[in-house]
Protein backbone atom coordinates (compact mmCIF):
# COMPACT_ATOMS: atom_id res chain seq x y z
CA UNK A 1 0.00 0.00 0.00
CA UNK A 2 1.46 3.04 -0.40
CA UNK A 3 1.67 6.32 1.04
CA UNK A 4 -1.15 8.44 -0.54
CA UNK A 5 -3.70 5.18 0.58
CA UNK A 6 -2.22 4.89 3.94
CA UNK A 7 -3.02 8.90 4.58
CA UNK A 8 -6.39 8.65 2.88
CA UNK A 9 -7.75 5.78 5.20
CA UNK A 10 -5.78 6.71 8.06
CA UNK A 11 -7.84 10.13 7.68
CA UNK A 12 -11.09 8.25 7.00
CA UNK A 13 -11.46 8.05 10.55
CA UNK A 14 -10.70 11.10 12.19
CA UNK A 15 -12.29 14.12 13.28
CA UNK A 16 -14.30 16.94 10.63
CA UNK A 17 -11.05 19.30 11.17
CA UNK A 18 -8.92 16.77 10.13
CA UNK A 19 -10.60 15.30 7.27
CA UNK A 20 -11.12 18.57 5.93
CA UNK A 21 -7.86 19.46 5.47
CA UNK A 22 -7.82 16.08 3.59
CA UNK A 23 -10.42 17.21 1.66
CA UNK A 24 -9.04 20.38 0.50
CA UNK A 25 -6.53 18.50 -0.85
CA UNK A 26 -8.57 16.37 -3.48
CA UNK A 27 -8.11 17.51 -6.55
CA UNK A 28 -8.11 15.43 -10.35
CA UNK A 29 -4.29 14.63 -12.03
CA UNK A 30 -5.29 15.93 -15.08
CA UNK A 31 -8.83 17.36 -16.73
CA UNK A 32 -9.62 16.45 -20.65
CA UNK A 33 -12.18 16.75 -22.54
CA UNK A 34 -14.19 13.78 -23.85
CA UNK A 35 -17.63 15.39 -25.33
CA UNK A 36 -17.98 18.65 -27.48
CA UNK A 37 -21.82 19.32 -28.08
CA UNK A 38 -22.35 22.62 -30.07
CA UNK A 39 -20.62 25.08 -27.44
CA UNK A 40 -20.69 22.61 -24.70
CA UNK A 41 -17.55 21.09 -23.61
CA UNK A 42 -18.01 18.26 -21.05
CA UNK A 43 -14.94 16.85 -19.30
CA UNK A 44 -13.10 14.54 -17.27
CA UNK A 45 -11.79 15.00 -13.71
CA UNK A 46 -8.84 12.34 -14.27
CA UNK A 47 -6.99 10.72 -11.18
CA UNK A 48 -3.76 8.65 -11.86
CA UNK A 49 -2.30 5.82 -9.77
CA UNK A 50 0.93 6.63 -8.49
CA UNK A 51 3.26 5.96 -10.87
CA UNK A 52 0.90 5.62 -14.32
CA UNK A 53 2.25 4.80 -17.28
CA UNK A 54 0.85 5.27 -20.63
CA UNK A 55 2.03 1.60 -21.40
CA UNK A 56 -0.11 0.58 -18.14
CA UNK A 57 -3.38 -1.84 -18.97
CA UNK A 58 -5.16 -0.69 -15.38
CA UNK A 59 -8.66 -0.76 -14.55
CA UNK A 60 -10.65 2.54 -15.24
CA UNK A 61 -13.76 3.19 -13.25
CA UNK A 62 -15.97 6.61 -14.50
CA UNK A 63 -18.58 8.00 -11.75
CA UNK A 64 -21.29 10.17 -12.82
CA UNK A 65 -22.91 12.64 -9.92
CA UNK A 66 -26.44 12.53 -8.78
CA UNK A 67 -28.83 15.62 -8.38
CA UNK A 68 -32.15 14.35 -10.38
CA UNK A 69 -30.88 15.29 -14.07
CA UNK A 70 -31.29 18.58 -13.33
CA UNK A 71 -27.55 19.71 -11.68
CA UNK A 72 -24.57 18.32 -9.53
CA UNK A 73 -21.02 18.64 -9.49
CA UNK A 74 -18.26 15.98 -10.50
CA UNK A 75 -16.44 16.92 -7.21
CA UNK A 76 -19.16 14.23 -5.70
CA UNK A 77 -16.83 11.71 -6.66
CA UNK A 78 -13.71 13.41 -6.03
CA UNK A 79 -13.14 11.15 -3.07
CA UNK A 80 -13.71 7.82 -4.45
CA UNK A 81 -12.40 8.46 -7.72
CA UNK A 82 -8.33 9.99 -5.72
CA UNK A 83 -9.15 6.32 -3.02
CA UNK A 84 -9.72 4.16 -6.33
CA UNK A 85 -7.03 6.04 -8.00
CA UNK A 86 -4.17 5.32 -5.17
CA UNK A 87 -5.13 1.44 -5.18
CA UNK A 88 -4.50 0.93 -8.73
CA UNK A 89 -6.96 1.91 -11.45
CA UNK A 90 -7.30 5.06 -13.46
CA UNK A 91 -10.65 7.37 -12.39
CA UNK A 92 -12.56 9.90 -13.83
CA UNK A 93 -15.61 11.63 -12.59
CA UNK A 94 -17.26 12.41 -15.60
CA UNK A 95 -19.36 16.22 -15.98
CA UNK A 96 -22.34 15.34 -18.03
CA UNK A 97 -25.52 17.76 -19.22
CA UNK A 98 -27.95 18.85 -17.33
CA UNK A 99 -31.56 19.98 -16.99
CA UNK A 100 -30.78 23.11 -15.01
CA UNK A 101 -28.01 24.59 -16.89
CA UNK A 102 -28.40 22.86 -20.52
CA UNK A 103 -32.11 22.26 -20.59
CA UNK A 104 -31.93 18.74 -22.04
CA UNK A 105 -33.42 15.98 -20.74
CA UNK A 106 -32.68 12.43 -18.80
CA UNK A 107 -32.21 11.13 -22.23
CA UNK A 108 -29.03 13.66 -23.14
CA UNK A 109 -28.09 12.55 -19.49
CA UNK A 110 -27.77 9.01 -20.73
CA UNK A 111 -26.37 9.89 -23.80
CA UNK A 112 -23.51 11.88 -22.44
CA UNK A 113 -22.87 8.70 -19.69
CA UNK A 114 -22.37 6.67 -23.09
CA UNK A 115 -19.91 9.02 -24.95
CA UNK A 116 -17.41 8.96 -21.42
CA UNK A 117 -17.22 5.13 -21.38
CA UNK A 118 -16.42 5.03 -24.91
CA UNK A 119 -14.09 7.90 -24.74
CA UNK A 120 -12.16 5.92 -22.07
CA UNK A 121 -12.39 2.32 -24.29
CA UNK A 122 -11.05 4.71 -27.19
CA UNK A 123 -8.18 6.05 -25.75
CA UNK A 124 -7.26 3.27 -23.55
CA UNK A 125 -3.76 3.17 -25.06
CA UNK A 126 -3.01 6.54 -24.49
CA UNK A 127 -3.82 6.80 -20.82
CA UNK A 128 -2.95 3.38 -20.04
CA UNK A 129 -6.08 1.52 -19.40
CA UNK A 130 -7.55 -1.84 -20.04
CA UNK A 131 -10.60 -1.48 -22.67
CA UNK A 132 -11.58 -4.55 -21.32
CA UNK A 133 -12.09 -3.63 -17.53
CA UNK A 134 -14.01 -0.19 -17.74
CA UNK A 135 -16.41 0.41 -14.58
CA UNK A 136 -19.24 2.41 -15.28
CA UNK A 137 -20.24 4.02 -11.23
CA UNK A 138 -22.45 6.86 -10.35
CA UNK A 139 -25.21 8.01 -7.40
CA UNK A 140 -28.89 8.70 -7.72
CA UNK A 141 -29.18 9.97 -10.73
CA UNK A 142 -25.81 9.68 -11.78
CA UNK A 143 -26.65 5.77 -10.91
CA UNK A 144 -29.22 5.79 -13.52
CA UNK A 145 -26.93 7.11 -16.19
CA UNK A 146 -24.02 4.55 -15.05
CA UNK A 147 -26.73 1.88 -15.07
CA UNK A 148 -28.35 3.02 -18.43
CA UNK A 149 -24.58 2.90 -20.08
CA UNK A 150 -24.78 -1.03 -19.15
CA UNK A 151 -28.43 -1.89 -19.35
CA UNK A 152 -30.50 0.44 -22.05
CA UNK A 153 -29.48 -0.51 -25.77
CA UNK A 154 -29.45 2.63 -27.82
CA UNK A 155 -29.92 5.86 -27.04
CA UNK A 156 -25.59 6.67 -28.29
CA UNK A 157 -24.62 10.06 -29.33
CA UNK A 158 -25.17 10.23 -33.16
CA UNK A 159 -21.54 11.03 -35.00
CA UNK A 160 -19.62 8.71 -32.20
CA UNK A 161 -17.86 5.69 -33.73
CA UNK A 162 -20.24 2.82 -33.41
CA UNK A 163 -17.04 0.40 -33.45
CA UNK A 164 -16.14 1.30 -30.08
CA UNK A 165 -18.80 0.01 -27.24
CA UNK A 166 -20.12 2.39 -24.84
CA UNK A 167 -20.69 -0.88 -22.33
CA UNK A 168 -19.25 -1.22 -19.66
CA UNK A 169 -17.66 -4.32 -18.13
CA UNK A 170 -19.08 -3.66 -14.75
CA UNK A 171 -21.01 -1.25 -12.28
CA UNK A 172 -21.03 -0.25 -9.43
CA UNK A 173 -24.32 1.89 -8.24
CA UNK A 174 -24.92 3.88 -5.40
CA UNK A 175 -28.21 4.55 -4.43
CA UNK A 176 -29.28 4.64 -7.77
CA UNK A 177 -32.16 5.40 -10.23
CA UNK A 178 -33.71 2.10 -11.61
CA UNK A 179 -37.12 2.81 -11.75
CA UNK A 180 -38.67 5.47 -13.53
CA UNK A 181 -41.96 5.20 -13.42
CA UNK A 182 -43.98 5.67 -10.28
CA UNK A 183 -43.31 3.11 -8.31
CA UNK A 184 -38.91 4.59 -8.40
CA UNK A 185 -38.16 8.01 -9.11
CA UNK A 186 -38.18 11.01 -12.30
CA UNK A 187 -41.76 10.09 -13.56
CA UNK A 188 -42.59 14.02 -13.90
CA UNK A 189 -38.94 14.26 -15.91
CA UNK A 190 -41.06 11.87 -19.00
CA UNK A 191 -43.94 11.73 -20.91
CA UNK A 192 -46.15 9.11 -20.73
CA UNK A 193 -45.48 7.23 -24.01
CA UNK A 194 -41.24 7.41 -22.33
CA UNK A 195 -41.34 6.97 -18.81
CA UNK A 196 -40.49 3.38 -19.09
CA UNK A 197 -37.77 4.33 -22.11
CA UNK A 198 -34.67 4.63 -19.42
CA UNK A 199 -36.24 2.70 -16.69
CA UNK A 200 -33.43 -0.29 -16.04
CA UNK A 201 -35.75 -2.17 -14.23
CA UNK A 202 -38.14 -2.89 -17.37
CA UNK A 203 -34.99 -3.38 -19.21
CA UNK A 204 -33.11 -6.35 -17.55
CA UNK A 205 -31.99 -8.89 -20.30
CA UNK A 206 -29.55 -11.48 -20.04
CA UNK A 207 -25.79 -10.54 -20.57
CA UNK A 208 -25.62 -7.40 -18.29
CA UNK A 209 -22.03 -7.02 -16.86
CA UNK A 210 -21.42 -7.79 -13.12
CA UNK A 211 -23.29 -4.99 -10.65
CA UNK A 212 -22.70 -4.31 -7.30
CA UNK A 213 -25.58 -1.97 -5.79
CA UNK A 214 -25.16 0.01 -2.25
CA UNK A 215 -28.57 1.18 -1.24
CA UNK A 216 -29.93 2.43 2.47
CA UNK A 217 -33.07 0.69 3.60
CA UNK A 218 -34.99 3.82 4.49
CA UNK A 219 -34.08 5.81 1.42
CA UNK A 220 -37.07 7.69 1.05
CA UNK A 221 -36.00 9.36 -2.32
CA UNK A 222 -35.28 5.97 -3.92
CA UNK A 223 -37.34 3.23 -2.46
CA UNK A 224 -35.51 0.52 -1.36
CA UNK A 225 -37.59 -1.67 -3.15
CA UNK A 226 -36.35 -0.65 -6.50
CA UNK A 227 -32.94 -1.94 -5.74
CA UNK A 228 -35.03 -5.55 -4.57
CA UNK A 229 -36.48 -6.03 -7.27
CA UNK A 230 -34.03 -5.27 -9.98
CA UNK A 231 -31.44 -7.52 -7.82
CA UNK A 232 -34.24 -10.17 -8.29
CA UNK A 233 -34.68 -9.38 -11.96
CA UNK A 234 -30.89 -9.83 -12.64
CA UNK A 235 -30.80 -12.89 -10.76
CA UNK A 236 -33.78 -14.46 -12.74
CA UNK A 237 -31.59 -13.12 -16.34
CA UNK A 238 -28.90 -14.68 -14.98
CA UNK A 239 -27.04 -11.95 -14.33
CA UNK A 240 -24.59 -11.41 -11.50
CA UNK A 241 -25.89 -8.19 -9.09
CA UNK A 242 -24.60 -8.13 -5.68
CA UNK A 243 -26.97 -5.82 -3.35
CA UNK A 244 -25.38 -4.58 -0.09
CA UNK A 245 -28.20 -2.91 1.91
CA UNK A 246 -27.35 -0.06 4.68
CA UNK A 247 -29.97 -0.94 7.61
CA UNK A 248 -31.76 2.42 8.32
CA UNK A 249 -29.81 4.52 6.21
CA UNK A 250 -31.39 7.86 3.93
CA UNK A 251 -30.58 8.68 0.05
CA UNK A 252 -26.90 9.71 -0.59
CA UNK A 253 -25.27 7.99 2.73
CA UNK A 254 -22.44 7.16 0.58
CA UNK A 255 -21.09 10.73 0.57
CA UNK A 256 -17.85 11.29 1.58
CA UNK A 257 -16.68 14.45 3.95
CA UNK A 258 -14.52 16.09 0.98
CA UNK A 259 -18.40 16.46 -0.45
CA UNK A 260 -20.52 16.85 2.17
CA UNK A 261 -18.80 17.95 5.17
CA UNK A 262 -19.61 17.59 8.93
CA UNK A 263 -20.29 13.91 9.00
CA UNK A 264 -18.32 10.93 9.11
CA UNK A 265 -16.31 8.90 6.42
CA UNK A 266 -18.00 5.18 8.07
CA UNK A 267 -20.25 4.65 5.40
CA UNK A 268 -17.88 6.09 2.51
CA UNK A 269 -15.35 3.53 3.86
CA UNK A 270 -17.91 0.72 4.06
CA UNK A 271 -18.81 1.35 0.80
CA UNK A 272 -15.27 1.61 -0.69
CA UNK A 273 -14.37 -1.80 1.27
CA UNK A 274 -17.12 -3.77 -0.49
CA UNK A 275 -16.06 -2.35 -3.97
CA UNK A 276 -12.62 -3.54 -3.03
CA UNK A 277 -14.33 -6.94 -2.80
CA UNK A 278 -16.39 -6.76 -5.87
CA UNK A 279 -13.10 -5.86 -8.03
CA UNK A 280 -11.13 -8.68 -6.84
CA UNK A 281 -13.78 -11.50 -6.77
CA UNK A 282 -13.84 -9.69 -11.05
CA UNK A 283 -9.72 -9.84 -11.13
CA UNK A 284 -9.42 -6.33 -11.46
CA UNK A 285 -7.25 -6.11 -8.42
CA UNK A 286 -4.73 -8.58 -6.98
Amino acid sequence: MNSRVVALVGLCWLGGNSLAALAADIQPDRTVVYKRVGEVELSLSVFLPQGHQASDRRPAIVFFFGGGWAGGTPKQFYQQARAFADLGLVAASADYRVIGKHKITPFECVKDGKSAVRWLRAHAAEWGIDPQRIIAAGGSAGGHVAACTGVIVGHDEAGENPSVSSLPNAMILYNPVIDTTEKGYGAARFSADQVTALSPCHHVHPGIVPTLVFHGTADTTVPYENAERFQRQMAEAGNRCDLIAFEGKKHGFFNGTFFRGGTSDEDFQATMDKSLVFLRSLGYLP
